[in-house]
């Protein structure tokens, strides 16, 4: 039998059919959005496509059964229901019979295995390369997303026309297959036992909750974990505010924010391909906070622009410096967290880094409209001293929302410097050395 791929050319193989299984899923994404407002013309519809998407995603009972089941095969499965729905979906739109309530349906199916997807494909990481390339790996997971976010779209917009719906769908099933193809090419070792993980041992609901209880049970892990929840916070502010922000402030010009997304993508391709080369701080601790502050920092400065260069310049800064951040905080958890026990804790991870991106939708749009916007409009209660900062009239409320949520994410970045248990992280937890079958 031929010896499958190991280590890093393994990991690249892997990435490269992810990568492309991403450009095919945003793809289809891009075509299907299409199709739903054409039929219902309202935004309802799709915001609530992405809610079934999204919801399923969180759930520590998936890191319990990812650490139970073979994570090569997990990550297959996920991939092949994906592909099934999007199958499903072809077959209800070439027959003519696909409804908006099929792609909720749809969603909820694929964020189901996607809550799998996530925690095997990061613990995986752990188990197939050295420690040193872990941030270089997670480098490159988010380079895959940046580049897939601006070429899925162009890709779509170019070839809709030529081939269809459906025929993006078709592109997107044949990624699908390429990446479970690459999958069956690459040894993905599982891990050995740890005491943690025999600790760890109970019935489904028991370990679903384990990842909690070892987590709050290392003040180092809280801090690291509540400084990511205020960075997804804040940026959600930032990101559900950017396009009437920008909108508001331009005239309603679709080009200029469109500009401004495409520079955000291109921010993380570069920051990516940087980060991928150097691989990262040798204290990650440094490469987590510093790059935070930057990214905050890069928010305030979308706050403060008020023309197409700068806006263009703040966004691309801010998006820059989100691969160190990501990969250097990823590098630490995989580090310090035994591999056999990874699944749980990185769904409970992910679950409470996350939970704060709804609220902060939730919270955005009313303190804007009601509160911030007639607040600085021209002879609103806050315009005479902010004005100066951020100008006053249309949009100026959004502004001054980007500029304090930056500068209080910011400073709760910097102040993980005055914690102990943050700032020394990587001399208080110990390394875990990964044992494989």
């Amino acid at each position: 039998m031929k010896k499958r791929l190991q280590g890093m050319p393994a990991f690249g193989l892997i990435w490269s059919g992810q990568f492309l299984s991403f450009v095919g899923t945003g793809m289809t994404r891009f075509g299907l959005t299409i199709w739903a407002w054409q039929i219902t013309g309202r935004a309802t519809e799709l915001a609530l496509v992405g809610f079934f998407s999204f919801a399923p995603m969180i759930s520590p009972l998936a890191g319990a059964l990812v650490d139970r089941w073979n994570r090569k095969l997990t990550m297959m499965i996920s991939d092949l229901a994906a592909g099934i729905a999007t199958i499903a979906i072809l077959i209800l739109y070439l027959s003519g019979h696909l409804e908006i309530w099929h792609l909720y349906i749809a969603s909820a199916f694929t964020g189901v295995f996607e809550a799998f997807q996530f925690p095997a494909y990061r613990a995986s990481i752990t188990t197939m390369i050295p420690k040193r390339h872990y941030a270089r790996a997670t480098a490159m997971i988010q380079l895959a997303g940046y580049a897939s976010n601006i070429l899925a779209p162009i890709g779509a917009g170019l070839l809709i026309a030529v081939i269809g719906i459906g025929g993006l769908m078709a592109i997107d099933i044949a990624t699908f297959l390429f990446g479970i193809g690459t999958l069956l090419l690459v040894r993905i070792p599982q891990p050995v036992a740890s005491p943690d993980g025999a600790a760890s041992r109970g019935n489904l609901w028991q370990e679903s909750l384990f990842g909690f209880r070892y987590i709050f049970s290392r003040p180092s892990l809280i801090g690291l974990q509540t400084i990511l929840m205020f960075i997804n916070i804040n940026t959600t502010f930032g990101l559900v505010l950017l396009a009437p922000m920008i909108l508001a402030r331009s005239g309603s010009d679709s080009i200029v924010l469109g500009t401004v997304q495409s520079a955000f993508g291109i921010g993380g391709i570069v920051g990516g391909i940087l980060f991928t080369i150097w691989g990262g701080p040798k204290k990650l601790i440094h490469g987590a906070l510093l790059g935070c502050t930057a990214l905050l920092i890069g928010e305030i400065a979308l706050g403060m622009a008020r023309g197409l260069v700068t806006w263009t310049v703040a966004a691309f800064m801010m998006m820059l410096f989100s691969p160190m951040l990501n990969g250097c905080i990823s590098a630490i958890w995989q580090k310090k967290i035994p591999a056999d026990i990874q699944g749980k804790v990185f769904a409970v991870r992910r679950m409470l880094a996350e939970i704060g991106r709804p609220v902060s939708m939730l919270i955005a749009g009313p303190l804007a409209d009601r509160i911030m916007e007639p607040a600085m409009a021209a002879d609103g209660a806050f315009a005479r001293i902010f004005s100066p900062i951020v100008g006053s009239g249309p949009g100026a409320g959004m502004a001054l929302i980007l500029v304090f949520g930056g500068l209080i994410g910011a400073a709760v970045s910097v102040a993980g410097y005055l914690f102990r248990a943050v700032r020394d992280v990587e001399e208080i937890l110990p390394d875990q050395d990964v044992s494989i079958e």
